[in-house]
């Protein structure tokens, strides 16, 4: 992938999602959370959301009733709802009205994310140089959360894969890969860094297209993850890890070749 400069322009795809709502919700993002030195985060309507679940609220009044008590006309506080939406804090429906969800920081991080892919497509390769180096710095801690029936899921994975790559049609195994590393990660808590994983693999699925992946190397890798799981399996965290580095410069290397 080229460096420096523009770029080559992102897929369609990307570009309508960057465009029309990455980055229209980021420039509503920027203007409703406009930093108050008085409130404990950038909005009225989320310092509202935070105090009501300290409460042990579990569905939040109307957005008149909202408006009345926090004194914020109901043209901002619509803004400020659409941004706690966007951020993966609420849920809006015509029957339940607004309800609060688990903290999940992937929202935040994919909307910025398509939005910057949009602008210049070097942020994805900026992006994956974050997500290789966190891994490396997680492994040890993801892999000994590890349980049985996730190394059995993970060999799954492999086989599943394998399957692919082996058939007449042969089909690359995004999805598995995905879930591979997603899945030895899984049970790290941590919302950050799953949030951080998470969205590279949503911004990979329509990025990796660009990227030229012969048979022998995707097998090369594959074979790289069923020996993760032998190690892993082996209780042998350290020669997981060295073997995860491995396949993950051989990654970097063949797309850098192929930039």
């Amino acid at each position: 992938m080229p460096r420096g400069g523009g770029g080559k322009a992102p897929p369609e795809n990307w570009q309508r999602a960057g465009s029309v709502i990455g980055l229209n919700l980021y420039i509503v993002m920027i203007r409703s959370l406009a930093l108050d030195a008085g409130a404990m985060v950038c909005s009225e309507f989320i310092d509202y959301l935070v105090a009501r679940q300290q409460d042990g609220d579990k569905r939040l009044p109307p957005l008149a009733q909202i408006s009345a008590e926090t004194s914020v006309g109901m043209g901002k506080l619509r803004e400020q709802v659409a941004v706690a939406r966007a951020l993966g804090l609420i849920e809006t429906t015509p029957k339940r009205g607004i309800e609060p969800l688990a903290y999940d920081f992937l929202p935040a991080v994919r909307m910025s994310l398509e939005a910057g892919i949009a602008l210049n497509e070097d942020c994805f390769q900026e992006f994956a140089d974050l997500r290789m180096r966190l891994e490396i710095s997680f492994w040890a801690d993801a892999a000994q959360s590890l349980r049985a029936r996730d190394l059995d899921q993970l060999e799954a994975l492999c086989a599943a894969a394998r399957a692919k790559l082996g058939a007449a049609a042969i089909e690359i195994p995004h999805e598995e890969h995905k879930e591979f590393h997603l899945r030895i990660f899984g049970r790290l808590n941590n919302a950050f860094v799953l949030g951080l994983l998470a969205a590279y693999w949503e911004a990979y699925k329509s990025v990796a297209p660009r990227f030229y992946e012969d048979l022998s190397h995707l097998q090369e890798i594959w074979r790289y993850h069923q020996r993760i799981v032998q190690a892993l399996r082996a209780g042998d965290v350290a020669g997981s890890r060295a073997l995860h580095v491995e396949h993950m410069h051989l990654l970097e290397l063949r797309r850098g070749q192929a930039a």
